[in-house]
């Protein structure tokens, strides 16, 4: 892990709301509502809900792909966020059909354009009987700060976050969606990621009833020793804005020094046999 930039601070939104299951057009309204929020309250980039576009429900999406994926990023449904996007960056979570793979995908919103940013690559459960996984990792450069992408199970794994951080990343992005009674381990693997690897982690947690699942909210901005600076209650609709510091990064950084200490082998392990056992 190389010493990071120093860009200045950025205001990184992460907003939840409700997402009506096989709605696009409604889910997206309601994304502008939120994001129109965040830039109210001086938000550079604003991160949405995983499969916040469609909803997160699966029989939904089997049902009616046609209605739930994004298959021309030029989608009119997606025009709400065109519209509030002048100034501000929108990250959300959208079922994708795009050179003929249907993947659990990010979309980013800018000056009115949509871009495909990344595919999920670790699906989870029944995710699997509907999606292809994806390939690489993705990192956003936002007026200096290199943002890896995630989604929801992406954080689960401790290497995924270490590969952008390896890769020069100082903050991670996570649209995620977290049933009721998860909310421990949702807390507990953002914070680590945070902490693991000297970075900021923004999570975006879808909330309310959508489909046949409840959800627990919970969106969180961490800072790089794993404290929430911001972190929402499960709730209908809200949006929480901190700001991402690089000197605040570095200082952190300087003082544990786990991804410039961690070894690049730990060597063959040792079987031993305690001798009143053998």
């Amino acid at each position: 892990m190389t010493d990071p930039p120093t860009p200045a601070p950025l205001r990184v939104a992460v907003a939840q709301a409700v997402a009506v299951a096989g709605d696009v057009a409604t889910n997206a309204r309601t994304a502008a509502q939120l994001v129109r929020s965040a830039a109210d309250q001086d938000a550079r980039i604003v991160v949405l809900p995983e499969l916040f576009l469609p909803g997160y429900d699966m029989a939904a999406l089997a049902a009616d792909p046609g209605g739930c994926d994004i298959t021309d990023l030029a989608d009119v449904r997606l025009d709400p966020l065109r519209e509030v996007s002048s100034g501000v960056i929108v990250v959300v979570g959208a079922s994708a059909k795009l050179a003929g793979r249907r993947t659990i995908a990010l979309l980013t919103v800018a000056d009115g354009v949509v871009a495909h940013a990344y595919d999920k690559q670790h699906l989870w459960g029944s995710e699997a009987e509907l999606f292809s996984s994806g390939g690489r990792g993705a990192t956003l450069m936002v007026d200096g700060w290199p943002l890896a992408l995630a989604v929801c199970y992406d954080g689960c794994f401790p290497e995924h976050a270490r590969a952008a951080a390896d890769d020069g990343a100082l903050g991670y992005l996570v649209p995620a969606a977290y049933v009721v009674g998860s909310e421990h381990r949702r807390d507990v693997y953002y914070a680590a990621r945070a902490l693991d690897n000297g970075m900021y982690v923004a999570v975006a947690g879808l909330t309310g009833r959508c489909g046949g699942s409840d959800f627990s909210g919970g969106s969180a901005v961490y800072d790089p020793e794993g404290r929430a600076l911001v972190h929402l209650a499960s709730g209908d609709s809200d949006v929480g804005v901190s700001e991402l510091d690089a000197a605040h990064l570095a200082s952190v950084r300087a003082a544990h020094r786990m991804g410039r200490d961690r070894l690049a082998s730990l060597g063959r392990r040792s079987l031993l046999t305690p001798a009143s056992s053998a």
